[in-house]
């Protein structure tokens, strides 16, 4: 059919009919005054030609049902929302994935510091701190030089009795005559190294345990508890009853190691229960905001905090391995024991700065978990990267 149509328009064309459709003919039709109505035959002969020519290709079969047109669906649009009101719905988004998507018990709590709004998991769970608690150690310190009661640049000794557990590098320096130095000393290797013994001879110093929840008190600092110190915390932790010995060497380690399987559970399990040390993220969050803006020491000691947590050599692949180029994080780590397979008190907890100055108050907290450290690190680096990745300059 579609050939006999081809022939017919050939033969038509060939007979100058389908000359009407061009522009010379068109312009000779209207000189003559005819071509109106000799372009209105053409155009509808033509037309009843090419219908029936299209009438005849499409094949016969039942009638096809009519479809209705989709309108095309306008791009969605995020509502308008100002960031010192309330989050971005992206990053309570995310953060609410990170911490459901991980296989331990988790807590995270982000705050805008120049707004009031907190975005958390578990936020209002007790967490063991582990070394977190050094923080609240170094504002205590900080605001009783603050208030007159002692100076930074006053000089201590470490003795052999002052040592502690774990991570203590100025054991090697301390020999029979001690170790020689400053408050101010003590202070960054326990911020910036994390060191137990610097930072228990400094709770010692401001008045122990009972001073320190009194500087949380006066603060309205609530939900963060401070333990016994580290001596006491970690070897009931452990199952053990603290003895001096345990700071020399590898004591602590090889009477931990006696210690049956089913007692190092108990008190592990007793631990995690109701942490003598467990702080809320949304409490942590809610002090370091308090302390960046400058609520909690004198503008010198804030400075001062902050820029020491800034150059703490802990935990670089933790939430610090997440903050992008440009960007500071002035934070403060935690470990806890470990029984394998099981890992305990693994946490972060810093403020993290964007080069136009804003700055966000961050706690990742891991209370317990069989995962591996690398998959830790990428729990806490995503979270570092929400919080740039959905900041908003408005």
């Amino acid at each position: 059919m579609l050939a006999i149509c081809t022939v017919q328009f050939l033969a038509e064309r060939a007979s100058g009919t389908e000359g009407v459709f061009s522009v010379r003919n068109t312009r000779r039709e209207k000189r003559s005054g005819l071509g109106h109505i000799s372009r209105g035959m053409a155009i509808f002969t033509a037309t009843a030609m090419l219908f029936a020519c299209s009438s005849a290709i499409i094949p016969e079969g039942p009638p096809q049902p009519a479809v209705a047109s989709r309108p095309i669906n306008p791009p969605q649009r995020i509502p308008d929302y100002n960031p010192r009101n309330q989050p971005s719905p992206a990053l309570a988004r995310i953060i609410q994935d990170l911490g459901r998507n991980f296989d331990g018990k988790v807590g995270i709590a982000v705050q805008r510091v120049d707004a009031d709004w907190v975005v958390d998991y578990n936020g209002t769970h007790l967490f063991p701190q582990q070394s977190v608690s050094k923080l609240w150690v170094a504002m205590t310190l900080l605001d009783a030089a603050d208030r007159g009661k002692l100076s930074l640049n006053d000089p201590t000794v470490i003795q052999k009795q002052d040592l502690t557990l774990f991570h203590q590098p100025l054991a090697a320096m301390v020999n029979r005559d001690g170790y020689r130095t400053t408050l101010s000393d003590l202070f960054t290797r326990a911020m910036q190294q994390s060191d137990n013994t610097a930072n228990d001879k400094l709770l010692r110093t401001v008045g122990g345990p009972d001073a320190i929840r009194a500087f949380m008190g006066k603060n309205f600092i609530a939900n963060i508890r401070f333990g016994p110190g580290e001596r006491l915390l970690q070897s009931t932790t452990a199952g053990l009853d603290w003895n001096p010995n345990y700071s020399l060497g590898r004591n602590f380690y090889t009477a931990r190691a006696n210690l049956p399987r089913s007692v190092r559970e108990r008190a592990l399990d007793k631990y995690l229960a109701d942490p003598p040390d467990g702080a809320a993220p949304v409490a942590i969050v809610g002090a370091l905001t308090k302390l960046k803006r400058g609520d909690l020491l004198s503008p010198s000691s804030t400075r001062l905090l902050i820029s020491t947590m800034e150059g703490a050599h802990t935990g670089p692949q933790r939430v610090k391995g997440g903050v992008p180029y440009g960007w500071t994080y002035a934070h403060k780590t935690g470990t806890g024991q470990n029984l394998p397979p099981r890992s305990t008190g693994y946490n972060d907890v810093g403020i993290m700065t964007a080069p136009d100055g804003t700055s966000y108050a961050i706690a990742v907290m891991i209370g317990s978990t069989t995962q591996p450290i690398p998959k830790r690190w990428e729990l806490m680096q995503a979270v570092s990267r929400a919080v740039a990745a959905n900041h908003d300059r408005r």
